[in-house]
């Protein structure tokens, strides 16, 4: 497969792998991650469960952290369903990040012409039979795998697997960043088997999602933004604004460089002014981390 496989510009063309070290340095062992989730800062904890009707539609189900202490609760991601991310690994595990961003000096290398301007981390620490929906991210991804084995799908980035509308909505904050999805879509994705010491990147706002394959896995999900990305997120805000207000923007793949560029500066403005109030701000905590219980979920201590 060698076609481009989004109509967005950047160097990564279509989901690929590198090698990464990451492992050898211990950063995925029982014992470092039970540390980890000891001393991580609650507020940075997203804890989900994902459930799916017969057409893959999805329903989600947000936790709270809870009382487990570190081992306690890696062992209740192991037996359950769950999803974890612990978001700000960049101050949360600045010993990982480091190591992490070593490695993401090879990725830049590996693909001429990607170059980072910010870079954000999350660890993600999922259930042996944990799936993560249909969804983009407003990033540029490397997924540093470190555990276990995950099978990701990623699908063409075009409208009609990437409709702007949608995206404007995840990019302004009205949505999550799940996307309208049909089973008819799965004939067009590339399918990648992920192994520990594997970095996967795959072109900017690609939608994909993922299964785990029976096994707890770990993975380092690397956000980074570059300055046509940066743009390119303003320039769907602005439009989303405009949007909200009666309007009909263009889409942002008909701008050129300079109009993105103004639509960016705009974004900045609308964003201090307040013209889009987050939707996903705060979330009804349904459930929190149980050892034993069904998916790894107990009731809710208040």
């Amino acid at each position: 497969m060698s076609e481009r496989r989004t109509r967005y510009p950047g160097p990564i063309a279509q989901a690929g792998t590198i090698p990464h070290s990451l492992i050898e340095q211990g950063f995925a062992e029982d014992e470092a991650l039970a540390g980890v989730l000891d001393r991580y800062p609650a507020e940075l904890f997203d804890i989900n469960l994902y459930d799916y009707d017969e057409e893959g539609q999805v329903s989600l189900r947000t936790g709270a952290r809870g009382r487990l202490n570190g081992a306690e609760l890696l062992e209740a991601i192991k037996q359950g369903r769950l999803w974890v991310n612990l978001r700000g690994v960049e101050t949360g595990w600045p010993e990982l990040w480091a190591a992490a961003m070593a490695e993401f000096r090879k990725v830049e290398t590996a693909y001429p012409g990607l170059k980072a301007v910010k870079n954000a981390g999350q660890l993600i620490l999922s259930s042996p039979k944990a799936r993560v929906p249909y969804h983009f991210d407003a990033a540029g991804v490397v997924l540093f795998h470190l555990r276990g084995r995950k099978r990701i799908y990623v699908y063409p980035g075009d409208e009609a697997h990437l409709p702007e509308r949608a995206m404007e909505q995840v990019v302004s904050r009205q949505t999550t960043e799940e996307l309208p999805y049909t089973l008819a879509f799965e004939s067009d994705a590339q399918v990648m088997d992920l192994e520990p010491g594997q970095a996967l990147t795959w072109p900017l706002y690609a939608p994909h999602r993922v299964e785990n394959l029976d096994r707890f896995c770990v993975s380092l999900s690397m956000d980074f933004q570059t300055w046509p990305s940066r743009f390119r997120n303003g320039a769907l805000y602005t439009n989303a604004v405009m949007r909200s207000r009666g309007g009909a923007p263009r889409q942002t793949d008909s701008m050129g460089q300079a109009e993105l560029a103004l639509r960016w500066a705009a974004s900045l403005g609308l964003k201090r002014a307040g013209a889009l109030k987050s939707k996903i701000a705060h979330y009804e905590r349904q459930f929190e981390p149980e050892v034993g219980a069904t998916d790894g979920a107990g009731a809710l201590n208040n």
